[in-house]
Formats: C-alpha cells, structure tokens, sequence
C-alpha cells in the first residue's frame, strides 16, 4: 500500500492531462492579470484595520518593520511558489506541486485542505463585505431587515442575503470566462489601490512627528491568556513572545503575516496563462512588492496621525482620520473596503474550484467535475456547485470562530511546496525551469522555518477542527480517491492528437 500513498505524477504526465479537449483550460491571461489577480486577492479589510490594531498592541509606529519581517517571510514562500508555478503551469497550484513531487497521499491531503480554506476565506470575505455594504447604506438612510442581515452577533433566526448574492453573482462571472473576471477585477483592483493611495497621500498631509517617539516602544510581556501567550513557544524555545520592543516586532509579524494570505492563489491560474514559464514568477513576486510596499506606507501614515497607544481596535485608520477633523474619510475608507473585499471573494473562489477541477481531472474526485464548458473553456460545474454551498454557508453562518481555518491551511501548504522544490530539484534535476529558487536548500528551508513558527502561533480550537477536516479527508481518500486515481486505473491522457 505505501507505494501507491507515494506514488508521484510526472510533470510531463500533468501536462499533457492539460491538453485534453474535454478538460483543456482557455489561456488568456498575462502578467499584468495575474499581478492584479495577487494584488486583488492580498489587498482587503487589514490594510485599514491590522495595520492600526497591531500599532496598538504589539509594535507601536515599527509596525512598519513588522510588515517587512512578515513580507520577507512571504517572499520565502513566494520564490518556491514561482520555481514550482512556472515548471509545473498547472492548475491546482500546491496540490499539483505536491502531487509531482511528494505523492499522491500528501497531495490529496494538500488539495483537501485548500478546498476547506478557500471555501471558509470565500464566506468569510463575503459576509464583512455584506456588514460594509449595510454600513454604506445605514449611512444613506436605508436599513436591511434584521432576518436579511449580516448574521455575525446575531441570534435570531435569519439569512444574510448580501453575502449569499455577491457569491452567486461573482460564481456567474466566473463561469463566463477568465478574461472576463480578469477584466472586473483589474477595475475593481485600480478603485481600491486608488482609495489606499489617496488615503495614504491625505494621512501623509496629517502626520505630526511627535507620534513617531519613540519608535521603537519599551518591552513588555504578553498578557497570560491571550492568543500569543502560546505555552508550545515557551516549551519548545524557553522564552515567551512579547509586545513593543525588538522582539515585539517579531511577534507584530506573526500576526499581519495573515494580511498578506492570498498570493498564492495565483498558483491556482497557471494552466490559464498564455506565458507561464514567464509570467507566473511576475504575477507572484510582483504582487508581493506591491502589497508589501501599500501596508508600509499605511502603517507608516496611520502611527504618524494619532498615537499608537490612542489608536482604535475596531477601526483604527477611519478613526484616525476622525481625530484629525476629517470625518469624511471615514465613508471613503468603507467604501474602499467594501469594493475591495469583492475582488478578494472572487479570486479565492477562484482559488477553490481550480483546486477541485484538478483534484477531478486526476480522478481523486468524481471525474463528472473536470469537464469544462464547450464555450467558455472554464470549469463551470465544480464552480457552479462550490459557489451555491459557499452562498449557503455565508448567507447562514456566522464565521468568526472558522476564519482562523483559513490562516493555518494556508501555511501547510507553503511548508508542503518548499520541501517541493527540494525534493523535485533531486528527483528530476532535468526539468526546465524558467525561473529557479535561488541558495536551494537554504531558501526553501528558511520558508519552512518561518511557516512552521507562524503555525504554532495558532491557537489551540484552529489545529483540532483543523484535524477532524483532515480526518475526515483521509477517510474520503481510502474510500474513493485511491482507487479512482487515474495512476491506479492506468488512464493515459487523450489529446487532439491521440487517435
């Protein structure tokens, strides 16, 4: 039985499942759309709200060296990610990295876990996008009825049809086409990289450089019962993290490390790019300097206005604006936000169901889901069926308590894609590769590193639903995907050209 748990698929097996009529994906998109897919996706509601939370409690104004340390850590992540997306250009982006490399088990158990993270970030995004919609239209006059509201806080009975109905809506647009989602997010993306900038640019006119003293604020210990009060730190390294000062920094880095969630999703596209061997390694990096260079100069703004230790939890950047007389941004940051928020909902829906079409189309899911549209060339009956139960989630569920799933699925599978790259750098040193990780094994190792020690920064509730998913992914795998793997049934791709 082991030899079939690790049995790896060959990349050139991969990509001639890619050339497939029945389940070829259209290629349309560029540098440019996958740059604007990363910066869409990583830019949300904590470029408004953490940059100023954290400020308060972990860092004070070096925030800013926070969102360095924790883009560094990114940028570890995001070079294996480049090697893996531009050698491998298919869709799945971890699950087919890791399927070529480390096996079919660690593979499923990879895709399985992707699936549940970018369906609970997909209903998580789009209820706050849901509270920011009701908020603008509070502000209008008009009130949403409580039993069609945003169901977080609420006990009665009742549906958030906000929530549900962009989900269905960008589930249509995704159907149609790439190009087509591409073209909607690069505008929705410039509206909300313009509101970040004008933020930035107003907030700058409003700095006053007393704030900024001292900069680096004097050490203090964690408070004993909070998130980062984590007794496996202490166990395992003899020392506890702490707020302000050098180490504060660090433990400020852990935490708006999940602001910068969602660039791997551009993995997710490759098989839909015209040049990936090009243009992933661009979409990926790229995006990542972008995002990394906003989050700077919004930490920078925000403890240059008000006082770190006066700063508010709930909305930091709005009230700072409202503590300078200038109320009015208050609007203009929601309305930012809640136009952002929608790009973010459809890239990590995006996400998902290009996870499960390749899960299909290797036959650990029903193959019924990996067939794509005669017209649009996308897979629209997963995206059809993920986007109803994500509606269904968001318009019924509260969310607070899952979102955390989010952040440590996301971490695994960096952990899983930079031992990738070491191990297919041995196995299969004849591969072309466009762009190479650079000091193998020493980056990749690094990333690993800084993942594993983000993980364990989770609170405790994460890794045991965490674990029962998983669990519940290995009986699925026993039951059906080992037996229907197309390497265990011996199915061969059938191209154009096979007669």
């Amino acid at each position: 039985m082991s030899s079939t748990l690790f049995r790896t698929k060959k990349v050139e097996q991969s990509i001639l499942d890619t050339e497939e009529p029945e389940h070829a994906l259209k290629k349309s998109l560029s540098a440019l759309d996958l740059t604007v897919f990363g910066v869409g996706v990583i830019i949300g509601t904590g470029i408004f709200v953490l940059t100023g939370t954290v400020a308060k409690d972990n860092a004070g104004p070096a925030t800013a060296l926070a969102f360095v340390a924790a883009g560094v850590a990114c940028a570890l992540a995001a070079l294996c990610y480049a090697e893996f997306a531009s050698t491998v250009p298919v869709a799945g982006s971890a699950y087919t990295f890791s399927y070529a490399s480390l096996g079919e088990l660690t593979a499923w158990i990879i895709g399985w876990d992707l699936v549940l993270e970018f369906a609970l970030g997909t209903a998580v995004v789009a209820v706050g996008w849901s509270g920011y919609i009701q908020s603008l239209m509070e502000n209008a006059g008009w009130t949403m009825p409580a039993s069609l509201g945003s169901r977080e806080g609420a006990d009665a009975f009742g549906f958030d049809i906000l929530a549900a109905a962009l989900v269905l809506v960008l589930t249509c647009i995704l159907v149609i086409g790439m190009k087509l989602s591409a073209r909607i997010t690069s505008v929705v993306v410039a509206i909300k990289v313009t509101v970040v900038l004008v933020v930035i640019i107003a907030g700058a006119f409003l700095i006053n450089a007393d704030n900024y003293d001292p900069f680096i604020p004097k050490e203090k210990p964690v408070p004993a019962g909070s998130s980062l009060d984590s007794p496996l730190i202490q166990l395992m390294f003899g020392w506890a993290p702490s707020n302000f000062g050098v180490m504060g920094i660090f433990t400020a880095a852990s935490v708006v490390f999940f602001a910068f969630i969602g660039f791997d999703v551009v993995a997710t596209a490759a098989e839909e790019t015209k040049n990936p061997q090009r243009d992933m390694p661009r979409g990926i990096l790229g995006s990542l300097v972008i995002c990394t260079t906003l989050y700077v100069l919004v930490s920078i703004v925000v403890t240059g206005m008000q006082h770190y230790s006066e700063l508010s939890v709930d909305a930091p950047l709005a009230d700072a604006f409202k503590a300078t007389g200038h109320p009015w941004f208050a609007g203009f940051i929601s309305f930012g936000a809640a136009v952002g928020l929608t790009t973010v909902c459809m890239i990590l829906l995006l996400g998902q169901t290009r996870v499960f079409f390749a899960m299909s189309r290797d036959g650990l899911l029903p193959r019924f889901f990996s067939r794509v549209h005669p017209r649009f060339k996308t897979p629209h009956r997963p995206t059809i069926l993920l986007g109803v139960i994500i509606a269904v989630l968001a318009g019924f569920t509260p969310l607070t308590e899952l979102a955390a799933l989010v952040n440590i699925g996301t971490l695994f599978a960096f952990v899983v894609v930079a031992i990738g790259v070491i191990i297919l750098r041995r196995t299969r040193p004849d591969l072309p590769r466009s762009f190479r990780t650079p000091w193998v094994p020493v980056i990749p190792i690094l990333s690993v590193c800084a993942s594993l020690w983000l993980m364990i920064n989770l609170p405790a509730e994460t890794w045991v639903r965490f674990g029962f998913w998983m669990a519940a992914g290995f009986l699925v795998y026993f039951l059906y995907g080992r037996t229907h793997s197309r390497l265990a049934t011996g199915e061969e791709p059938k191209t154009e050209n096979t007669p």
